[in-house]
C-alpha cells in the first residue's frame, strides 16, 4: 500500500509543481492513471499560478475593512489595530486600490504580541476571512499546539466566515472536501489517506489548513521515507501564507520543527503569541528570525549584543536597558503589542498572591533528606512533589542514598500518609480551600507539572469530600482524548455544572483554552519558564469571565521554592522591557482593582489553619525579589 501511496503523492505533486511554479506548462497536462492506487490518482489541478490571483473587484476605493462588512465594530480597537498591522505587513497597505501594485509581493511577516486571553485568534479568523476575499488562492495554513486545533476549527465555525477548515489531525472528514478526491478513498480511512484527501481539497479550494506542530514536524521533516516525501513538498512549499499558533513554540534551533519551518517558501507569515520571551535572548532571536526572515542578520546581531549586556549582571543592566530600547525600536514595523488593558478595563479585576507555607514535621523531615547532588530534574521534581505531600516522594524514583537516610520505617509510614492531606501543608491549604470556595460556589482551577501530584489531589478529594471524578472532580491532562478535553471544558465552564474544581497539568492545559468557569487559581509548584505561569493564569482571566480572579503561588518554607520563582521574576522583567507597548493608552494600569480575599482572609484567621500561613505577599513587586523569607 505504501508504494501505492507513494506513486499517488509522487504523481499528484508533480502536477501541483508545475502548475504553481511553471505557470508556463501547457494546461491541459494532467497526471497519469495508475492501477491499484488506494487513494484519487486522476484529481486535475488548476494550471494557473494561485499566489497571482486576485479576486475581482466591485469598488477599487476604501480599505480592507469592506471584505468583512459589519465586521469593525465587533472587535475590540487593539483587534483593528492588529489586522490593519498584519495587512500592512503582508500586502503593504490597507489601501483597496493599491493592492493590485503591492498585493503580492507584500512586506514580509509579522508577530501579534497581544497578552494571552485578548482575542488573537478571533483577529486572526477575520482577517484570514478578509484576505481569503482577496487573495482566494493564497492556501493558508495553521499551525498550532494538538490540543488547539479543535478550537481553530470551532472558531472558523463559529463566527460563520463560510471558508472550510481541514484539519489534518482530525481522522473526520469535514463535509466540505473535494467530492472526486473523497470518491477515490473507497473505503480506505488509512491515516494517510485522509491527510492527502484534505491536502488536495485545500489546494483546490479557497479554504484553510490546520495542522498540529508535532504532525507538521512528521510529514514536512520526512525526507527519505518512500511516499511521504511530497508530502514534506506540500506542506513546506505550497502554503501562501503560515500562521503559527503560541509562535514561541518552535524556539530552539535544535529542534526538528524550527529546522522544518526555516525551509518553508513563503516569507507571508503570522505569529500569534502573547509570551514571547520565554527563556533567554537566543530563544527569542530564533522566533524573531523565524517570522521575519528577511530581517534575520540584523535581528541576530542586536539580540547576541543584548544577550552579553544580560551576562554581565547588575554591571550590564544599564547598558542592556539601552539596547532593549534600540532592539523595540527596531522590532516594531513587524510586532504589534497589546498588554492586556483590555482585560482591565472589561474584567471584574485581578489578584495575585504568593503564599508561603510551614510544613508540619514529617514533610520537612522528608524535605531536608532530599539528596542534592543528584541531577537538577530528579531534585526539582521530588521537590515539587514532597512539597505537596510527603508521601509523593515514594513517586520520584528514590535513590538508595536518600532510601538509606530516610530509613525503612519511615517508607513505611509514608505510604499510611497518602490519603491525610493535613501531612502535606499544600493539599492541607488546597482541600481545606476548594472546600470553602464550594460554599460560596466559586469553582478552583489547580495546576501542576506532574500528573502523580494531581492525582494524589483527586484521590483526597474523593476520601474526604466524597465527591466523584468526572463529576465534581475533573482531572485534565495531556493523554485526555480531545473530544472528553473539550467536554470537559464546557462542564467546567458552565455556571450550574457540578463540577467544582479542574486538577490540570500545567504543560498540557496552559496554552489557548478557556476556563472563565474558575475564579480561583492554585499554582503547586513554580517552573522556570515564566510564561508557563502567564499562560497558565490566563485560562481563567480572559474575555469571557465575569468574576474577579484569585491568583494563588504555593511555596514552603525554607526550600529553594523562593528562590526559584525570583529567577523566573527576572525573566518576566526581561519579556517586559521588550515587549511593552510604546502607546500609553496600551500601558496597563497599576492599581489593585480587587482588594479583598473573603475566603483567603477566612482561612488566615481561622483557628486550626492560621499556623500553617508563613508570610502572605500580594502583588509581589520588584522589589520584593530581593526579599527571602528563608
Amino acid at each position: 500500500m505504501l508504494i501505492f501511496l507513494s506513486e499517488f503523492l509522487t504523481c499528484s505533486f508533480s502536477c501541483i509543481v508545475q502548475d504553481k511554479y511553471r505557470p508556463s506548462v501547457n494546461d491541459n497536462k494532467k497526471c497519469s492513471d495508475r492501477k491499484g492506487d488506494p487513494l484519487p490518482n486522476r484529481l486535475e489541478f488548476d494550471a494557473s499560478d494561485p499566489s497571482s490571483f486576485v479576486a475581482p473587484l466591485d469598488n477599487i476605493e476604501g480599505t480592507v475593512w469592506q471584505y468583512v462588512p459589519g465586521i469593525k465594530d465587533t472587535l475590540y480597537p487593539h483587534q483593528q489595530e492588529g489586522f490593519e498591522f498584519i495587512w500592512k505587513n503582508l500586502a503593504g497597505t490597507t489601501k483597496i486600490n493599491e493592492l493590485n501594485s503591492v498585493g503580492v509581493k507584500g512586506s514580509g511577516g509579522c508577530i501579534i504580541s497581544h497578552k494571552a486571553g485578548t482575542g488573537k485568534t478571533r483577529l486572526t479568523v477575520v482577517f484570514l476571512q478578509s484576505y481569503l476575499k482577496r487573495f482566494p488562492n493564497s492556501h493558508p495554513m495553521v499551525i498550532a499546539p494538538a490540543t488547539l486545533m479543535r478550537t481553530w476549527e470551532d472558531e472558523v465555525r463559529k463566527w460563520n466566515v463560510n471558508i472550510p477548515f481541514y484539519n489534518m489531525n482530525s481522522l473526520q472528514l469535514s463535509g466540505y472536501e473535494d467530492a472526486e478526491a473523497v470518491s477515490r478513498l473507497e473505503g480506505n480511512r488509512h491515516h494517510n489517506s485522509i491527510r492527502m484527501v484534505k491536502l488536495v481539497s485545500w489546494w483546490k479550494q479557497k479554504s484553510i489548513l490546520g495542522i498540529s506542530y508535532p504532525l507538521y514536524e512528521k510529514l514536512a521533516a520526512n525526507k527519505n521515507t518512500e511516499g511521504m516525501q511530497v508530502f514534506r513538498r506540500m506542506l513546506v512549499e505550497l502554503p501562501g501564507l503560515l500562521v503559527l499558533d503560541e509562535g514561541h513554540t518552535p524556539r530552539n534551533q535544535s529542534s526538528l520543527i524550527w529546522k522544518v519551518l526555516t525551509e518553508v517558501r513563503t516569507e507571508k507569515r503570522i505569529f500569534l503569541s502573547g509570551t514571547l520571551f520565554q527563556n533567554n535572548f537566543k530563544e527569542l532571536s530564533n522566533v524573531l528570525c523565524l517570522a521575519r526572515p528577511a530581517d534575520k542578520d540584523t535581528i541576530s546581531s542586536r539580540i547576541h549584543e543584548l544577550s552579553k549586556c544580560s551576562q554581565e549582571g547588575e554591571h550590564g543592566r544599564v547598558n542592556e536597558e539601552n539596547r532593549i530600547v534600540d532592539l523595540k525600536a527596531m522590532i516594531a514595523h513587524f510586532v504589534h503589542v497589546h498588554e492586556g488593558t483590555i482585560l482591565q478595563e472589561s474584567l471584574p479585576g485581578l489578584r495575585d498572591c504568593v503564599v508561603v507555607l510551614n510544613p508540619p514535621f514529617q514533610q520537612k523531615k522528608i524535605l531536608d533528606r532530599i539528596d542534592t547532588s543528584q541531577n537538577t530534574f530528579e531534585f526539582e521534581h521530588k521537590l515539587s512533589a514532597v512539597s505537596v505531600h510527603p508521601s509523593l516522594y515514594l513517586c520520584c524514583n528514590p535513590t538508595k542514598k536518600e532510601d538509606l537516610v530516610i530509613g525503612p520505617a519511615t517508607l513505611g509510614t509514608l505510604k499510611r500518609l497518602r490519603l491525610k492531606y493535613e501531612e502535606g501543608v499544600k493539599t492541607k491549604f488546597l482541600i481545606d480551600f476548594i472546600r470553602i470556595s464550594g460554599t460560596v460556589k466559586e469553582k478552583v482551577l489547580v495546576y501542576s507539572q506532574y500528573i502523580d501530584t494531581l492525582k494524589l489531589i483527586m484521590e483526597q478529594l474523593i476520601a474526604e469530600c466524597d465527591w466523584t471524578e468526572g463529576e465534581q472532580i475533573l482531572l485534565m491532562h495531556g493523554k485526555v482524548e480531545q473530544r472528553d478535553r473539550q467536554h470537559m471544558i464546557d462542564n467546567f465552564n458552565k455556571p450550574d455544572s457540578g463540577s467544582k474544581v479542574l486538577l490540570a497539568s500545567t504543560k498540557a492545559c496552559s496554552e489557548g483554552i478557556s476556563l472563565v468557569g474558575a475564579s480561583r487559581v492554585v499554582i503547586l509548584d513554580v517552573v522556570w519558564n515564566p510564561s508557563v505561569e502567564s499562560q497558565a493564569i490566563s485560562r481563567a482571566f480572559r474575555i469571557g469571565q465575569k468574576r474577579a480572579v484569585f491568583i494563588y503561588h504555593l511555596m514552603v518554607k525554607d526550600t529553594s521554592e523562593w528562590n526559584k520563582y525570583c529567577k523566573q521574576s527576572e525573566k518576566h522583567r526581561i519579556s517586559e522591557l521588550v515587549f511593552s507597548s510604546t502607546n500609553e493608552k496600551d500601558k496597563p494600569i497599576n492599581n489593585e482593582v480587587v482588594s479583598k480575599d473573603r475566603i483567603l482572609d477566612e482561612m488566615v484567621r481561622h483557628e486550626k489553619l492560621k499556623h500553617i500561613f508563613e508570610k502572605i505577599l500580594y502583588h509581589p513587586k520588584k522589589s520584593d525579589m530581593n526579599t527571602s523569607f528563608f
